[in-house]
């Protein structure tokens, strides 16, 4: 800001020979009074005086007491022009200046934003088609890294050791926002879950598909991209967005909020023990705390003290609403001073992909969200269980997965809590496309047996007995492949430049099978029509697709609403009395 002063300054110094020029008069229509009968000096006679005024005196404004007071009357209205025009020049300067200024602070703004790409592979999930009123629901990654790639890093998270290794996504939260913007999920996936994570790339090469590393491990096979392309290969839900945060960022934001409120049930020391080392040495007597700086780190961190990799995940959960609802109390998303510094420490702790790597894309971003009401905030962990093949990692329970990841697709939110005008309202049809479908037996259909899961094959003759199916519906072309894949749901796509066409016939297709709307989707590197028979279709001919009620979530997921006041429960060996 202090350039807006320096240049308001320099060209304040300018007016003057500005006013010489005559321009400023001009501008501000001043031409009234202020020529010779304004400024001439005391000694000037009527004759170099102008006829008109010579006139003027005549009528009493000469030099005597009557013309006396009238040029006094004429000097006060002068200086109250002069006061006006110098005013209006002012505030023009200052408005210019700062209109610099602002531009100046907007692009360090976006200089210190740090990007990268959204995917780091291909995953063949596909945005959600969007609803009646052309509304898509908003689906973003928050990774938390543990990086040690500096000093700040270093001293909060210990490990100098661990500077040169590449990051691990310590926490995984996927949060969704409903298409009318109404209603807010957040899953979290522990970070020694394993999974399938595809195969990636970055900068520095491609890094093969595995089967048996954690989740966490994704990060380190091709950054955020990759985490990002795990999430969509796992659940099926097209994420928009990455955004992550290192520890120093945890701090500086905790610290421009002014503290996070949190709960303990009891004292709590998370301190090295005998059976487990280390610890994150959060140290909080009971009842509820408003943590920032270090101890917000340390909170989050925490794992030992509440039990497992599940309960630190819950206290992420608690952490990441009392984070809300302290922004919508200091109304963040209207005070501008407040959005000032908010933008200031965010920019600097916080990298994003590249589809919102400005001011502009963060601050529509956070718009998207400012309306989601606590009570519609909702989170929740996906169920897991030991993994056999080494009991400190987990594997997600596929049912409860399945489950919670469908919701995500059909845009059903995790809470009960909706408006009742919105369930008694019947959504609309959808829009009929604008080409009318090809006869049944002149389109050509391409089945696929997509119905492998992360811990089951693929249903055996799938892609043969719905072509089958379909042949006897009419569409005589259709023709079974021999690849494979893992889908969770059933899907037709058509080539992205065929436009209404291909969508119309896609449409044909999905109504014989009995498939709903949300199932044909646009493809850009499709070839032709083609139905992948997803894992949500292992068997039989009639497609029932599977029942998501709001609010039905597994057991063991840990759901916490962002209203609710919880506090956690402290594991023995590290309960506080809050005195030693």
């Amino acid at each position: 800001m202090g350039q807006s002063s320096v240049r308001g300054e320099g060209t304040r110094k300018r007016v003057p020979r500005a006013r010489e020029l005559g321009w400023d008069d001009d501008l501000h229509g001043a031409g009234e009074a202020t020529g010779a009968e304004a400024d001439a000096p005391e000694g000037t006679t009527d004759t170099a005086a102008p006829a008109s005024t010579r006139a003027s005196r005549r009528r009493g404004g000469g030099t005597g007491p009557s013309g006396r007071a009238a040029a006094r009357r004429r000097a006060k209205k002068t200086g109250k022009r002069k006061v006006l025009r110098w005013t209006a020049i002012t505030l023009s300067l200052l408005i210019l200046g700062t209109a610099g200024a602002g531009y100046l602070y907007y692009e360090h703004l976006n200089g210190n934003i740090r990007g990268g790409s959204r995917a780091g592979g291909d995953s063949g999930v596909k945005k959600a088609a969007p609803n009646a009123l052309g509304d898509t629901p908003l689906n973003i990654l928050l990774i938390g890294s543990d990086s040690r790639n500096d000093e700040k890093n270093i001293a909060l998270g210990g490990g100098r050791d661990d500077k040169n290794r590449k990051p691990l996504a310590d926490v995984q939260m996927l949060l969704h926002v409903s298409a009318d913007r109404k209603n807010a999920s957040v899953v979290s996936i522990p970070r020694d879950t394993v999974v399938h994570i595809p195969e990636c790339k970055d900068d520095k090469g491609t890094y093969p598909a595995t089967d048996n590393r954690p989740i966490n491990e994704s990060l380190q096979r091709g950054g955020p991209g990759c985490t990002l392309t795990t999430w969509e290969s796992l659940s099926g839900v097209y994420i928009d967005h990455w955004i992550m945060v290192d520890f120093a960022g945890v701090v500086a934001m905790a610290d421009e909020v002014g503290g996070v409120p949190v709960c303990v049930k009891s004292g709590v020391s998370d301190h090295p023990t005998k059976a487990q080392p280390g610890g994150s040495h959060l140290k909080l007597p009971e009842g509820t705390h408003e943590v920032k700086g270090v101890q917000a780190l340390q909170w989050l961190r925490t794992r030992h003290a509440f039990g497992s990799d599940q309960n630190r995940a819950k206290a992420q959960h608690m952490y990441m609403n009392g984070m809300v609802e302290k922004l919508q109390k200091q109304n963040a998303w209207t005070d501008t001073g407040r959005l000032m510094g908010l933008a200031e420490t965010a920019t600097k702790a916080l990298q994003v992909s590249d589809e919102i790597k400005s001011v502009k894309g963060l601050f529509d971003l956070s718009m998207q969200l400012k309306n989601v009401k606590l009570n519609r905030l909702t989170t929740a962990n996906i169920p897991t269980a030991e993994w056999p093949q080494d009991h400190n990692k987990n594997v997600l329970i596929k049912s409860s997965a399945d489950k919670m990841f469908r919701m995500l697709r059909d845009d059903v939110a995790f809470d009960k809590n909706g408006d009742p005008a919105d369930a008694k309202s019947k959504p609309k049809p959808a829009s009929k496309p604008k080409a009318t479908a090809g006869a049944p037996g002149s389109l050509a259909v391409t089945v696929v047996n997509g119905t492998g899961g992360d811990d089951e094959p693929a249903a055996e003759g799938r892609a043969r007995a719905i072509t089958e199916l379909l042949q006897g519906k009419g569409f005589t072309q259709a023709v079974s492949s021999k690849e494979g894949g893992n889908r969770p749901d059933t899907v037709v796509t058509y080539p992205k430049a065929e436009g209404d066409q291909g969508k119309a016939d896609a449409q044909s297709v999905a109504k014989a099978l009995g498939l709903p709307d949300s199932a044909v989707r646009a493809d850009a590197k499709a070839q032709g029509l083609t139905l992948v028979v997803g894992a949500d279709w292992r068997e039989g001919t009639v497609y029932e697709k599977p029942a998501a009620e709001a609010g039905d979530i597994p057991d063991g997921a840990q759901v916490v609403r962002g209203d609710q006041k919880d506090c956690m429960e402290i594991f023995d060996p590290y309960k506080w009395d809050g005195k030693s």
